[in-house]
């Protein structure tokens, strides 16, 4: 793929459900989009071309379209070895309250209300119909699945994820690559890595999987 011959606009990288979603939301906001970034065996989704990651060309701008907090930290070495520009994209019926700093990459969808004082690290993702409470900070790689709700002065670490209807109360930390499973209720701090569920959260048993 050459600069001649390469579309103009936004490259989404993840041509699934998710990746689909972000080209409603860049539709919403009135972004071009030039096509799909992905491994899979598509020739095109929705009517625009889909290019394998190694084949991006340098300078252009690129949204990861993935959930998983791993694949983006891939996905985003690549990208950015390749000369890419992470873009940062927020649906037009999300709410952004003032003083709140979006890093590159971050993604907000329709209906999600980000708070005042919020820091969002590089490729983080609110989707929709999630809250963040004031004065939250979110590491890299975070994920605010559907219906999430961050309160105010939470610290998700990097690659961490809420999942869909979850709660984080107030003051909380959740660790690095830490996971809460849908609709768990976290009272107290997440250690890096664990998988918790219920309410009040409390860790995965092994022998039970994951509820998100």
């Amino acid at each position: 793929m050459t600069s001649a011959t390469a579309p103009r606009g936004l490259w989404i990288a993840g041509a699934g459900g998710l990746g689909r979603e972000v080209l409603d939301t860049a539709l919403a906001a009135g972004v071009p989009v030039a096509g799909f970034l992905d491994d899979a065996p598509y020739s095109s989704v929705r009517g625009l071309p889909v290019r394998r990651p190694a084949e991006f060309e340098a300078g252009a701008r690129y949204l990861i379209g993935i959930a998983d907090p791993a694949v983006r930290r891939r996905l985003a070495a690549l990208l950015d070895g390749l000369g890419g520009e992470p873009a940062t994209l927020v649906h037009p019926r999300a709410l952004i309250a003032p003083d709140t700093v979006l890093g590159p990459g971050c993604l907000v969808m329709g209906g999600a209300y980000v708070s005042s004082s919020v820091r969002l690290g590089a490729h983080s993702q609110v989707q929709y119909n999630a809250t963040v409470g004031h004065d939250a900070v979110l590491g890299e790689r975070v994920t605010v699945l559907p219906g999430g709700n961050v309160s105010g002065a939470v610290l998700l670490a990097d690659g961490a994820t809420v999942g869909s209807n979850a709660v984080v109360l107030q003051g909380r930390k959740v660790g690095e690559d830490a996971f809460v499973g849908a609709a768990a209720v976290v009272t107290g701090d997440v250690p890096p890595g664990e998988v918790v569920v219920g309410s009040p959260a409390r860790p995965l048993r092994k022998d039970r999987p994951a509820t998100d």
